[in-house]
């Protein structure tokens, strides 16, 4: 599917994104699951106000998504974060719990998949996220595959992550991204990142330098007619990586947990991010923290050179 020129009806925006989407100014989604289901409170609002004013000092206009009282919801004031951050029955929200959310009029958190969609109904074509969800381990039994990667192979949004989150198999996730015809490009490296690490022991399938070739590919992309989104990559900064071999062996332990307690599903992830957070003694939340700041930067920017070239 491609972006739409006017906002879908069923939407709600707010008046700073409304303005900039009708004026043609650079605009960025945020997703909010991470916000609901990925930190905990008071840091997942802290964080939340804090990656919307990187995307504002970045020169963009930040559109984080999600769905209250069953309306989707393109841009959040601080009162609204709040309920995100802070509400005992937040749901998480992929693409085919839209439908049910908004009938039932309740408060959901989007995921990937589900942010992609609204923003480009929306008609937004940059959004920055944490990291995607892909083929988890074990999927060739439980087949366990996230929506984030069908999203990506039919919605014409550019993904900016910090790769693939480590707690999954990667390497599966990339074949899969390859066969829905998915650009994944590692932003300024040649190895795609795991998350947490820089590393992944993976090849990034393309390597891009610059925002200005980023935006290229997206105008390439689209007006040759080739559906879908591109993945970009970009590794954790170096300061705040943790280890491949250091958070790799954590990951074992709690997916060892996950399994022992029957956790599957949408439940999987939640689990394994939390458990990990315990696991590392707060380390892994910093990272990413940290990562969510610097992919940012680089959604901001991007979505001013798309300005140029759109």
């Amino acid at each position: 599917m491609t972006t739409t020129a006017t906002p879908h009806s069923m939407l709600a925006l707010s008046d700073e994104v409304a303005a900039a989407l009708r004026d043609g100014a650079p605009v960025v989604a945020l997703e909010s699951t991470i916000i609901s289901h990925g930190m905990p409170y008071p840091r997942n609002v802290e964080m939340a106000v804090e990656v919307e004013g990187i995307v504002r000092d970045g020169g963009a206009v930040p559109a984080t998504i999600a769905v209250l009282d069953g309306v989707p919801r393109i841009g959040l004031s601080r009162d609204e974060l709040e309920v995100l951050a802070s509400h005992g029955d937040v749901a998480k929200v992929s693409l085919r719990d839209l439908p049910y959310i908004i009938a039932t009029r309740a408060h959901g958190a989007t995921t990937v998949a589900a942010t992609m969609r609204l923003a480009a109904l929306a008609g937004i074509r940059v959004f920055v996220t944490g990291g995607l969800g892909g083929v988890h381990r074990g999927a060739e039994t439980t087949f366990d595959i996230s929506a984030d990667l069908t999203e990506l192979g039919q919605t014409d949004v550019a993904v900016v992550s910090a790769g693939v989150k480590s707690i999954l198999d990667i390497g599966l996730t990339l074949e899969s991204l390859e066969t829905l015809g998915v650009p994944v490009v590692g932003f300024g490296t040649n190895e795609f990142p795991s998350f947490y690490s820089r590393t992944s022991g993976h090849r990034a399938p393309m390597r891009v330098d610059s925002v200005e070739q980023l935006a290229a590919m997206m105008r390439a992309k689209w007006d040759l007619g080739l559906a879908g989104g591109i993945s970009i990559a970009n590794p954790v900064p170096v300061d705040d990586e943790i280890p491949a071999d250091v958070i790799g062996a954590l990951i074992e332990q709690a997916l060892g947990e996950c399994g022992q307690r029957g956790i599957h599903g949408k439940d999987i992830t939640p689990f394994l991010l939390g458990r990990i957070v315990e696991l590392s003694g707060g380390r892994s939340l910093e990272t990413n923290i940290a990562l969510v700041r610097s992919n940012a930067r680089l959604g901001a920017a991007l979505a001013v050179a798309w300005g140029q070239v759109s």
